[in-house]
């Protein structure tokens, strides 16, 4: 297991009080039935019609400190995937991250939080493929109460999390108090 850590708003690495898998194997299911696990295929396009995104993705790894490295806070349309992971659309949990703003501006998840239940996403990925997912469950967690295990726990079916920093923001420690996660899965 590794410590996780995502990133808050304005740029900065934040901390999450959790743990997540380090990796997983992934699926070599027939992926031509609806829902079933597709082969492992880096992540190119994140689109969430509802709320306008269109996003480029870049991969994302943990580093020396034990932190989530977040995505370049100079690209505000930009979300990132935790690539020792597994790649969406596979059996298991994937993990993207994007900012909610910047110092500058608001960026690609600042309207994450209106997807709700039946709600619906894609991932294009580098094998021509798009991985289509419906939304289960948006929920919020303080940073110091995160749910590691319901949050990175890896599962049998093609899931994804998207994950930004939500609730009120701190201009003390410069980040903010919770994390909001929206719960999908592939269709």
């Amino acid at each position: 297991m590794l410590a996780m850590a995502l990133f808050g708003g304005h740029g900065k690495a934040s901390d999450i009080a959790g743990t997540m898998p380090a990796e997983s194997a992934g699926s070599s299911a027939d992926p031509r039935r609806t829902g079933e696990a597709l082969p492992r295929s880096t992540p190119t396009r994140l689109v969430i019609p509802k709320i306008s995104v269109d996003a480029p993705f870049t991969t994302l790894t943990i580093g020396s400190s034990g932190q989530l490295q977040p995505p370049p806070a100079d690209d505000i349309n930009l979300v990132g995937w935790y690539a020792r992971g597994v790649s969406p659309g596979e059996a298991g949990t994937a993990i993207i991250a994007g900012h909610v703003d910047t110092k500058i501006s608001a960026a690609v998840f600042a309207r994450l939080d209106e997807l709700g239940r039946g709600d619906r996403f894609t991932v294009d990925r580098a094998d021509g493929t798009k991985a289509d997912f419906v939304v289960d469950d948006a929920d919020t967690f303080a940073k110091d109460d995160f749910p590691s295990e319901r949050v990175y726990a890896d599962t049998r079916r093609p899931e994804v999390r998207l994950i930004t920093c939500a609730g009120d923001y701190d201009h003390d420690v410069k980040d903010y108090t919770e994390n909001l996660v929206v719960f999908g899965h592939l269709v």
